[in-house]
C-alpha cells in the first residue's frame, strides 16, 4: 500500500549533568569549585532530501532518539554535546504535532531543515554558582531532561502538472509517452496504486515535472480508494491535465464527478488551471464521437482537445500547452514558511490540584523539568529549589488551596512534606 503519511515518535538528547567538584592539588589547600557544565543534548532535525520519494523508511523505525550530552568534569571541563539526529524526508513533507494537530513546518526545498525536538541544556557545574558570599558552593544542576514528541509526517508530491481522471482513462500511458517514466500499465481499473513522477523535457532544455495521480472515484474525498491520500498531491501542482476516457458512456459526467470530489476535499482545487483532454482517439468509435463530445464540452464552457496517448497523436501539442500554462501560473506557496518559533511555557505556568486526603499535585512542564535538574542529595541544591517554589508562587498557591503542614506535595515523580 502506498504510504504518504506516517506517525513517528522523536526524542531529543538529555543534557549532561553539571559537575560538583573542588580543586584538589598539592600546595593548594583551598582550590575552590571547578566543576564544569554538562554538554547540551542533541536536537532532532528533519531535513528535506531530493533523493527520497516516500516516507516508508519511518515505517520500520517509528521511534528515533538523539544522543545525550556528556557530564561536566573537573578543572572546569564542559561535557561534550550530544550529536544532533538528522532525519531525511522527501521534498514536500508536511510536519504536524500529533497531540495538538499544529502544523510545524512544510519542507519543500532541498536542504530545508526543521528542529522538531530541542535537546536539553547541560546542567551547570558548581563553579558557576560561586559568589563572593558563597565561595565554595556544594551546588550544581543535573542536565535538562530529554523532550519527546509525536509527529505526523504527510507527503505531498511536488510536481508542476498533475494528470487526473477516472481509473483506466490512460493516465499512466500518457505519462510514459510524455516522459521517461515507466509506470505499471494495464487495461483494467486501478493499475496505478501510487503516484508516479516523470520529467517532460523540451528541446530548449526546459522541463516540467508530471505526476500521474491514481484514479479518483466517487467518495474519494472521504478516503474511498485511498482518494484522500491522492487528492493531497494535487494541491502541490500548478495545473492539471484532466484526462477523459473517450469510450466512457458520458465523459461529461466523469468530468463533473472528478471536479466535485476535488471541491469536497479542497474548495480551491477546481480553480486550478485545467487542460481537458479526451483520450483514445485511435479507436474508430472515439474518433467518430469526438466532434459531438467537443460541442457538448464547449456548450458547458469547457475548452478541450483530443489525443491518443497510445498512438502519440496530439501529445506534443498537449505538452506545449502544458508548458504555456505552467509558465504563466505561479507555483503554490508552502503551507508554512520556515523556521517556526513558539514560546515555551514559563516556570509560573503551573496548576495545583488535590490527589486525595492531604496530598497535592503541582503540575507544570517547566517546573517538573526544574525538579528533574535538581541534585536532591545536596542540601544547597534542595534549598535553591525551595527558593524557586517560593519565588514563582507555588507556596502561596498551595496555601490558598488549603494545604496544611505535614501534607504531601508531589511534583513529577518527587514527593515532599509541606511545611508552611
Amino acid at each position: 500500500m502506498f504510504l504518504d503519511e506516517v506517525e513517528v515518535e522523536v526524542t531529543s538528547g538529555r543534557g549532561g549533568d553539571g559537575a560538583v567538584h573542588f580543586r584538589r592539588e598539592k600546595y593548594v589547600p583551598r582550590g575552590g569549585p571547578d566543576g564544569g557544565n554538562g554538554g547540551k543534548g542533541g536536537d532532532v532535525v528533519l531535513e528535506a532530501s531530493p533523493t527520497l520519494s516516500t516516507l516508508s523508511a519511518f515505517r520500520h523505525r517509528p521511534a528515533q532518539r538523539a544522543a545525550d550530552g556528556r557530564p561536566g568534569g573537573s578543572a572546569d571541563r564542559t561535557g561534550r554535546s550530544g550529536e544532533d539526529l538528522v532525519l531525511a524526508v522527501p521534498l514536500g513533507t508536511l510536519v504536524r504535532d500529533l497531540a495538538s494537530g499544529d502544523l510545524l513546518g512544510d519542507l519543500v526545498s532541498a536542504g530545508d531543515r526543521l528542529v522538531v525536538c530541542r535537546g536539553g541544556r547541560g546542567g551547570r557545574g558548581n563553579a558557576r554558582f560561586a559568589t563572593s558570599s558563597n565561595q565554595a558552593p556544594r551546588l550544581g544542576e543535573k542536565g535538562e531532561p530529554a523532550r519527546t514528541r509525536r509527529l505526523k509526517l504527510e507527503l505531498r508530491l511536488i510536481a508542476d502538472v498533475g494528470i487526473i481522471g477516472l481509473p483506466n482513462a490512460g493516465k499512466s500511458t500518457l505519462l510514459s509517452v510524455l516522459t521517461r517514466a515507466t509506470p505499471k500499465i494495464g487495461d483494467y481499473p486501478f493499475t496505478t496504486l501510487e503516484p508516479n513522477l516523470g520529467v517532460l523535457e523540451f528541446d530548449d532544455g526546459a522541463t516540467l515535472v508530471l505526476a500521474d495521480i491514481p484514479g479518483l472515484i466517487e467518495g474519494a474525498h472521504t478516503g474511498a480508494g485511498l482518494g484522500d491520500a491522492f487528492l493531497r498531491h494535487i494541491q502541490r501542482t500548478r495545473l492539471l491535465i484532466h484526462l477523459l476516457d473517450g469510450t466512457a458512456d458520458n465523459p461529461l459526467v466523469d468530468y463533473a464527478q472528478i471536479n466535485a470530489e476535488m471541491a469536497l476535499f479542497d474548495k480551491d482545487l477546481p480553480d486550478k488551471p485545467q487542460i481537458v483532454v479526451v483520450n483514445k482517439l485511435d479507436l474508430p468509435e472515439v474518433r467518430q464521437r469526438w466532434p459531438e463530445l467537443q460541442r457538448a464540452l464547449s456548450a458547458n464552457a469547457i475548452p478541450s482537445r483530443a489525443i491518443s496517448a497510445l498512438a502519440r497523436e496530439g501529445t506534443r501539442e498537449l505538452a506545449n500547452e502544458a508548458r504555456r500554462l505552467a509558465d504563466i501560473t505561479l507555483p503554490p506557496q508552502p503551507a508554512l514558511t520556515l523556521p517556526v518559533y513558539r514560546r515555551e511555557a514559563r516556570l509560573d505556568d503551573f496548576t495545583v490540584s488535590s490527589e486525595g486526603p492531604r496530598t497535592w499535585r503541582v503540575a507544570g512542564v517547566p517546573l517538573e523539568r526544574a525538579a528533574a535538574m535538581t541534585y536532591w542529595e545536596l542540601e544547597e541544591s534542595v534549598r535553591r529549589f525551595q527558593r524557586l517554589l517560593r519565588r514563582i508562587g507555588v507556596e502561596q498557591a498551595l496555601r490558598q488551596a488549603g494545604a496544611q503542614p505535614g501534607d504531601n506535595v508531589r511534583i513529577a515523580e518527587y514527593e515532599f512534606e509541606w511545611q508552611d
